[in-house]
Parts: C-alpha cells; structure tokens; sequence
C-alpha cells in the first residue's frame, strides 16, 4: 500500500483560522493521499489587530504552532528554531506562504534543505529590491521546485523575470468558506438595528478593509457626495483615515453614516449582510496595486452586489460577478452606485452572479484541490 504524501505548509497568514482553511480544505480533499501539516505563529501582529492563534473547530490537518518575531514587519519576521526542525524531517512537498524575497521566505527555503518546495507569491509589481532582500529572493528561488501566482497580475509582473519564468508556476486565487460567509438576512437585519438604523430605509453602501488612501476611500466618499439617491454607508475596518471619516460622517444632514472598527473576521459575514452594496474604489500607486481583493470574495459569497474600481487584480476577481468602475473616474462611481441603489432588481441579478462565480471559482474545496494538483505536477517533473 502507498504512503500517503506528507504535506507541510507555511505561513503567519494561518494564525488568523479563516486563512487556515486552505490547509484545512488540503487535508480534506487530499484524504487517504496526503497528510497535511500547517504551521502558524501562536501570535502576530495583523494590520488591525493583535491575533493569537485562531482555533478551527473540527479542524483536518495538524496544526504545529511555532514563534514568529518581528511581526509588526513582515520584510523582517523571522521564525524561531522550532520550525527549523520540523523542516529538518522528511517532506514531500514543502509549501510557503510567505514571499521569497522577506526573511522568513530565505529561512523556509536555507532549512528546507533541497526538499521540494513551492511558494505561494501576491507580489504583482515588478520590483528591484535591495540587498539583503535582493539576495534572499535570489537564493530562496534558485532553491525552490515551483511557485503559485496568487492572481493574474502576478504572473504579469514576475512570470518571466529570473528565477521564476523556468519553474513550474501555476495561478491559484485565494478561496472563501461558503458556510460561514453565505447569505443571512436575519444577521444583516441585527447588525443594522444594533447601528441604530430602522428597515425599510434607503439602500446601505458597505466599505470593507484598511482605511488607508490606496483603498480609495476620498474616492468613494466624494461619489456618495454627488450622488442624488438617498443613501447610507457603513464603513468597516481600521486605519489611520479613521478620523477623516469621522469627521465627514459629522458633517453630513442626517443619520446616514456608520463606522466600525475592531471586527474580528469571524463577524465580518454579519456586517456583509447588513450592507445592499459593497465598494472595494482601491487607487493605484507606483508602488502598490490592488492584489486579490478578498472582501469581494467574501461579498460575493453573502450575496451582495460588488462594485470594484480596475486596479490590480480586482477586474479579474469581479468577472462577470460584479461591475468594475475606472478608479479615477468619480463621475463613473457616482453613476454607477445611484444606478444600483436605484434598481432593486439589478442589485438581485447581481447578486445571483456573484454567489456563482465564488461556487465554482473561489470555493476552498476548489482552490484545494487546484493546489494538490499543482503539487503532484511538481512532484512529477522533480522525480
């Protein structure tokens, strides 16, 4: 009888459980063929809030935590020694996800040993790092059997640069739990009665993320503006443009605006429920893009209509599920959101397509599966 393939994968992405899905999804689906092993921090700093290490319940793979520090900078995290024994044993495939270019990337790839290895890269501009990380990058993908392309733009970027172009590489997007991100009326209906907003009441455009320029939130807010329909808008997430949203909602006639901060992910779903339309204005910068834009996903899922400016990956995760706007075009924004809040039954089209397009694109047990399959590729061509 075959062994099963011994699986380990990598990364300070699975301290948060929901991430830890798609490990957790690879055990299920490679049941009997692979044993799936995830390592996550036991604490790290996330971009909105301190995380401890999130349980599952019913959780599939083994679940190792190690110590992860500098976290606060994820150019300089670096793991302790307990992962570089576990990396020491003998794997069949070795998965990061952690770029190839940061510390704990180059530290993956030094204790792995010749192993087989793949990273799991977001990065979708073409940078020119400087030493060390120049340096790491170079080793760790020398080293590495193959790579997966979190999206489209990935591949534009790094697919024929040194290093990547003459390895295995496959595109893989991220994926979403449909049982817990799925629609809910009732949970939507609690969330805007404990904001203090009575139903029936005008249509409810939803923000989800940093508050942060690049996510486009003076873009967004200066649409709402100009927009004749009557409207309320609930912003959820943290950042340092908390204040100017404040300040803006305070300026408003009426009762029109709601900002929350400090939602763990787990009731994001709720929030995503209470909201008619979710806006993701990301603006490009010479230095950033928008990479995946996850909160579309995970509308998508609660069967909210999404509208998405056309920066970075954002058109290719909308598709056909969804209305993709030019980011710099505040007129197109404005139009585009009244024509939404005025059509109840283009927001219900929209919304079937969407739920959709996540059932047979971003489904975890679809991105699992797309993922062991790449696996066993490499494994072939390694052989």
């Amino acid at each position: 009888m075959t062994r099963p393939r011994r699986l380990l994968t990598v990364g300070h992405s699975y301290t948060v459980g929901l991430n830890r899905r798609l490990a957790d999804e690879m055990a299920r689906q490679g049941a009997g063929r692979w044993e799936v092993t995830a390592v996550a921090p036991a604490f790290v700093h996330g971009d909105l809030r301190p995380i401890r290490l999130e349980p599952i319940s019913g959780e599939t793979c083994q679940l190792v935590p190690v110590t992860a520090y500098c976290s606060r900078r994820p150019h300089i995290m670096f793991y302790g020694r307990a992962l570089r024994s576990l990396l020491r044993e003998r794997w069949d495939m070795i998965h990061c996800w952690e770029e190839p270019f940061i510390l704990a990337g180059g530290q993956v790839s030094h204790w792995a040993r010749g192993q087989r290895l793949v990273y799991y890269t977001f990065q979708n501009i073409a940078k020119r790092y400087p030493p060390p990380f120049s340096w790491i990058e170079r080793d760790a993908m020398s080293r590495a059997s193959g790579w997966i392309a979190a999206g489209h733009t990935v591949l534009t970027a790094i697919g024929d640069q040194r290093g990547y172009a003459d390895k295995p590489h496959r595109m893989i997007t991220l994926g979403v739990d449909t049982a817990i991100f799925r629609p809910d009326l009732d949970s939507g209906m609690d969330v805007r009665q404990a904001l203090g907003w009575s139903d029936p009441g005008p249509p409810v455009v939803g923000y989800l993320g940093r508050f942060v320029l690049e996510k486009g939130l003076r873009r967004l807010i200066a649409a709402l503006d100009g927009m004749p329909s009557p409207w309320r808008a609930l912003f959820v997430g943290g950042g340092p443009l908390e204040g100017e949203l404040r300040s803006w909602a305070a300026r408003l006639s009426g009762d029109r605006v709601r900002v929350v901060t400090g939602v763990p992910h787990e009731a994001v779903p709720r929030y995503l429920n209470a909201m008619d339309v979710l806006a993701a204005p990301s603006q490009t910068t010479p230095r950033w893009k928008e990479q995946l834009g996850r909160m579309l996903i995970e509308g998508m899922a609660c069967g909210v209509p999404v509208v998405g400016s056309e920066s970075g990956e954002i058109p290719f995760v909308i598709g056909d599920g969804g209305l993709v706007l030019p980011e710099a075009d505040q007129g197109s924004w404005a139009l585009g959101l009244c024509d939404l809040l005025e059509n109840p039954s283009r927001r219900k089209e929209m919304s079937e397509a969407g739920r959709m397009r996540v059932q047979t694109e971003f489904a975890w047990p679809v991105i699992a599966q797309r993922h062991l399959e790449f696996f066993d590729r490499v494994i072939h061509t390694t052989r």
